[in-house]
């Protein structure tokens, strides 16, 4: 009875995780700019791109030439941690993060959209290591807000099931 329960929850556990997954790509949508013909009301954005490290592109992707294949790798290193928040079209978030890199990296207008193509989904950040995961640097890492969440509904859910 014990073991069916403990299972239980560690299974309860595992999905929720699981749909807690981050996307394995950036939709080529986000290199687009639309003319909105309308007011549209967006949602604030939930990453702070004006406070993120931006040396791995800068360091990386340098002109005059820009090698594509340099500046796509750093690109996708730098934005796939964030690949859910900019493929929400409900935000601003693609807009902000390219306003920022072009600040930051004075970049040609449109460089990252025209060099880094993707296939029907858009940019594979599957194989990509972000910038946090490669460096050795004596970082904190913090747990991402949603973390505390996903405990307090496992911790919820192994003591419901330990209650029958």
């Amino acid at each position: 009875m014990g073991s069916d329960t403990f299972f239980s929850s560690i299974l309860c556990c595992f999905l929720l995780l699981t749909f807690a997954s981050a996307a394995p790509f950036i939709s080529d949508r986000v290199f687009e700019s639309e003319a909105f013909t309308g007011r549209a009301l967006l949602q604030a954005k939930k990453v702070d791109f004006e406070n993120q490290n931006y040396t791995v592109l800068t360091s990386q992707c340098k002109g005059p030439q820009y090698p594509a294949k340099v500046c796509c790798d750093a690109f996708k290193q730098f934005a796939c941690p964030f690949a859910n928040d900019i493929n929400d079209l409900t935000t601003n978030c693609a807009e902000v993060m390219f306003s920022y890199i072009n600040i930051y990296g004075k970049y040609p207008p449109g460089l990252f959209a025209n060099e880094c193509k993707g296939g029907e989904l858009g940019l594979d950040c599957s194989s990509v290591k972000s910038a946090n995961e490669s460096s050795t640097s004596h970082t904190i890492n913090l747990p991402p807000p949603h973390f505390a969440s996903l405990i307090s509904i496992a911790s919820f859910l192994i003591f419901l099931f330990s209650s029958f």
